[in-house]
């Protein structure tokens, strides 16, 4: 049997400058991914923003060049943030704004997917990863919320393609687009890292078996070993170039990262488990049905793929293959360290799943063809009341602002809602705090040694002074997390800020200084996130 790569001519295989007449479809195809994909991703634009996103909006209203200098205090990479301060000064700082710049770069998704398939296997998996990019409900979620993870899953899949063309297809010209993209995909999330030393580990497979040295895919009787000793050579100055430039580039950044990690942490989450197989299920690949069709369908192709002995596509699958589940299992044993797993942040896995998807529907015939249907159709079924009520911010904020004026106090019993509470409190000089003390800046949350700070807060030392600091006839807004389902406050900040949040609001209600006003918002529109409720008390005496 003929290889795959000895089917395909050889070289680099390119995108063409103009599409042949014949070839008039595929431009079509690609315009019509697009719009399907607009409509699908802007459903839900502007109906709602939660906690995250208020920290998104808050931290990029900074002056664009403090905006590295504030990231120190909270844990993020600074890209996204500084994107989004240009985008806003240009578009607007609205909810559906601000969300409009991951409808952009999901959209951009698409042609990267075509590129990224066409270019490293053919067309036909090309077409195949751009359709499932365009409506994967991963990216559809994440293109109508004011976060990273749109950017997060584009350069995961620009690193992953431009990582396999060096160092399977050897074409050292990507090298440039790997390190550009990786420090981007750095500066981006922090699991970036994680991303990196998944590659790591992909290369490390190279090394060994040594296909991607190999000129031409010769079988292993026709190499000599000073051939083979040259490509491993080669391999690993092409990865000390690629990697080594990502690394230089981020070397400014080092510092901040290392305060960070000491300083701030994520403790509202919890230890990962084993339970991550369903994550990926249930997140990336949209849930049961789309999952089963994905791994008969495309499982039958790769299958196919992988029997192609010295073939250059089945180096490039097993390369991608090993950098996915090398990029979970290292972030998954630091996590049992220092938590950092959650299912959002396993968007930074997708690019790779994507190619992974796309070549083996491509190479599964009709069975590919039917799963490939059945996805897309899964898939495009949207889900919008998730994004549409994401918070009950907004609600709380239009009952609470007539009632507030310049000189009133707003405490916000979770820390992390401030810069959402005062997004949606539109009052000029508001004063505002937390169990963690008076805030000097509500539109940004300070993590630094959060968890020990929270432990250490009094109603005395932290409440007390703001209280006692208003004159009579002040308010005081009182807002409090929706802390019912229990289950989703079990990591230990989350269970502080329950505690707290409890233990305070009753030493507010017993305060004789002040009488209870109003509940807000009047009515609770569930929020699938974290939803809000606050008492706004006035002071008598």
């Amino acid at each position: 049997m003929a290889s795959v790569a000895s089917r395909r001519p050889r070289g680099l295989p390119r995108l063409p400058a103009s599409l042949p007449a014949g070839n008039w479809w595929v431009a079509l195809l690609v315009l019509g991914l697009l719009l399907v994909s607009l409509v699908l991703r802007t459903r839900s634009l502007g109906a709602s923003l939660w906690m995250d996103e208020g920290l998104s909006i808050g931290i990029s209203s900074q002056p664009f060049f403090d905006i590295p200098g504030v990231l120190r205090q909270d844990g993020s990479p600074p890209l996204y943030y500084m994107l989004l301060s240009l985008w806003t000064n240009v578009i607007g700082s609205g909810p559906g704004e601000t969300q409009g710049l991951s409808v952009v770069i999901s959209l951009l998704l698409i042609p990267a997917a075509l590129w990224a398939g066409w270019t490293l296997f053919d067309r036909r998996a090309g077409l195949i990863a751009a359709a499932l990019a365009a409506v994967n409900p991963f990216v559809t979620t994440y293109a109508q919320e004011t976060r990273m993870y749109s950017l997060m899953v584009l350069l995961s899949l620009i690193v992953t393609a431009s990582f396999v063309h060096v160092f399977v297809f050897r074409r050292r010209h990507y090298l440039p687009v790997l390190a550009v993209s990786l420090a981007a995909l750095f500066y981006t999330h922090n699991w970036g890292v994680f991303v990196a030393a998944g590659l790591v580990v992909s290369l490390a497979f190279l090394w060994r078996t040594s296909d991607a040295a190999q000129a031409g895919g010769r079988p292993a009787e026709h190499r000599s070993l000073h051939s083979i000793s040259d490509g491993r050579r080669d391999l690993l100055r092409d990865a000390a170039i690629g990697f080594g430039a990502a690394a230089l580039l981020y070397l400014p950044w080092l510092p901040t990262l290392l305060y960070q990690v000491q300083h701030t942490g994520a403790p509202w989450l919890d230890s990962p488990r084993f339970g991550a197989p369903i994550q990926i299920a249930k997140s990336l690949l949209g849930g049961g049905s789309a999952t089963v069709a994905l791994v008969l369908a495309a499982g039958s192709g790769l299958a196919l793929a992988l029997r192609e002995r010295l073939s250059r596509e089945r180096s490039a699958v097993f390369t991608i293959a090993i950098a996915f589940v090398g990029t979970l299992a290292v972030a998954w044993l630091v996590s049992q360290v220092s938590p950092a797993w959650t299912t959002r942040y396993l968007g930074a896995t997708l690019g790779a799943l994507l190619l992974l998807a796309a070549v083996g529907l491509a190479r599964a015939g009709k069975l590919g063809l039917v799963g490939l249907v059945i996805v897309l159709g899964v898939w495009s079924v949207p889900k919008s009341y998730e994004l549409k009520n994401k918070s009950n911010a907004a609600d709380l904020g239009k009952t609470a602002t007539p009632q507030l004026r310049s000189g009133d106090l707003v405490v916000v019993m979770q820390p992390e809602q401030t810069p959402l509470i005062d997004y949606h409190l539109p009052v000029g000089g508001l004063r505002y705090a937390t169990p963690l003390g008076p805030v000097k800046n509500a539109s940004v949350m300070d993590w630094t040694d959060a968890q020990d700070r929270l432990l250490a807060a009094t109603p005395e030392r932290n409440l007390d002074p703001q209280l006692a600091s208003l004159p009579r006839g002040a308010k005081v807004f009182f807002v409090h997390p929706v802390t019912t389902q229990q289950n989703d406050w079990d990591a230990p900040w989350t269970q502080l800020v329950r505690r707290r949040s409890a233990q305070w609001g009753l030493e507010m209600g017993l305060d004789p200084r002040f009488r209870q006003l109003q509940a807000a918002p009047e009515f609770y529109r569930r929020a699938t996130r974290i939803g809000v409720r606050g008492v706004l008390y006035e002071k008598t005496s």
